[in-house]
């Protein structure tokens, strides 16, 4: 081996790497392997979420053919071409199935990166988004709504709106307290479990004092479910999405460096208080963003990143992405599930994401008994 020493970028650390006798830097080969066998397995991912999608589209409580379905599709987004699909068809996919569809992609793919980002800014492997009590205040918010008809806004969206703006409310006040006490993980996962029993409290006390068919309302939307997704709730999802999604990637390589340590990033540039500040508040936005329309579905954010960390390493230029792409697959399969396994019965979202999730998350302790978050 001869003594030539080269520095490659990995997972935000320098790295020194030497060539072997061939003149090959060797490391950086191996480097190069490994990011490609990663964006195989990305596209992996993305088959298998088109798959569980087209299969989500055909089976229901009304089977329809493939072939209808991408009639339908034609139809409207190519109005020029001359295709009649059946009109039940047309009726069940564009109004109800790719509305639902995409609300469960889009929904999956929120809450896991939220989750991703949230546990290397917090230093918490339990960190998700309802570590920080949003999806408490989400609740608290929609059961004033539906309860008392007390809120924020009003007409269609009067349960939505209220919803969204105490889950934004609950964010702000743990950054607020998190900067006056100093924007460490400590601070925010306390402050933040201290508004989950308050706001938790507060909602069972409105319960207490309601009557039966407006709680049970309340509890069907904390269940969580996406029956309610529409044209217009993805026209609010989607540009939150398109804001917050590239800032987070963009902010990957702040992420790994804040990993190794708030002083180690420091030296290396970081602003770790900024980043921390902004990750925290994008994440916010893209679960407040998510909860409102669907209301509680635990584990997405918890579980996903975790299976990415699995598979891609700590890198989070992949894993963001990755646990995008895998809470997606879960949740839009979870509903393939809820939506298919006693029909026409439909069963709630979050309840089969937490059948699916808990052990799922039992298999990942259990194999990464000795380094939990690997």
């Amino acid at each position: 081996m001869k003594g030539i020493n080269r520095t490659v970028r990995g997972t935000g650390v320098t790295k020194i790497i030497s060539k072997d006798t061939c003149g090959t830097p060797k490391a950086l080969a191996d480097y190069k392997h490994n990011a490609l066998r990663k964006k195989w397995l990305m596209m992996a991912l993305a088959t298998s979420t088109g798959i569980i999608a087209m299969v989500s589209m055909t089976m229901g409580p009304v089977d329809i053919p493939v072939g209808d379905i991408f009639a339908v599709l034609v139809h409207k987004m190519l109005p020029g071409i001359l295709v009649l699909p059946d009109e039940l068809a047309q009726r069940t996919i564009w109004y109800m199935r790719l509305p639902r569809l995409l609300m469960g992609l889009c929904a999956g793919f929120s809450l896991a990166v939220a989750g991703a980002v949230m546990q290397p800014v917090l230093r918490n492997p339990l960190a998700s988004p309802f570590t920080l009590g949003i999806s408490a205040g989400a609740g608290f918010g929609a059961a004033l709504a539906i309860l008392f008809g007390k809120g924020v806004g009003a007409g269609t969206f009067f349960v939505v709106i209220n919803a969204f703006v105490f889950a934004l409310f609950t964010a702000l006040v743990i950054l607020a307290l998190a900067r006056y006490k100093g924007a460490t993980p400590g601070n925010m996962v306390l402050a933040g479990i201290a508004l989950s029993y308050l706001f938790s409290a507060g909602t069972t006390m409105m319960q207490y004092f309601a009557q039966s068919w407006a709680v049970a309302e309340v509890v069907f939307w904390m269940v969580g479910s996406l029956a309610k997704a529409t044209w217009k709730s993805l026209s609010f999802m989607l540009p939150v999405m398109a804001v917050c999604l590239p800032y987070l990637m963009y902010k990957s390589q702040a992420l790994n460096l804040m990993s190794t340590g708030d002083d180690v990033a420091e030296s290396l540039g970081a602003s770790v208080r900024y980043t921390r500040m902004t990750v925290l508040t994008a994440a916010s936005l893209l679960t407040a963003a998510t909860i409102c329309f669907t209301g509680t579905i635990g584990f997405i954010g918890l579980v996903g990143p975790h299976i990415a960390r699995m598979i891609f390493g700590g890198d989070n230029r992949f894993v963001i992405p990755a646990s995008g792409m895998i809470g997606a697959l879960l949740l839009s399969g979870s509903d393939l599930l809820a939506m298919n396994l006693i029909a026409p019965t439909v069963l709630p979202i979050g309840v089969m994401t937490s059948f699916m999730g808990v052990p799922l998350f039992i298999y990942l302790i259990v194999k990464n008994r000795s380094e939990f978050w690997g």
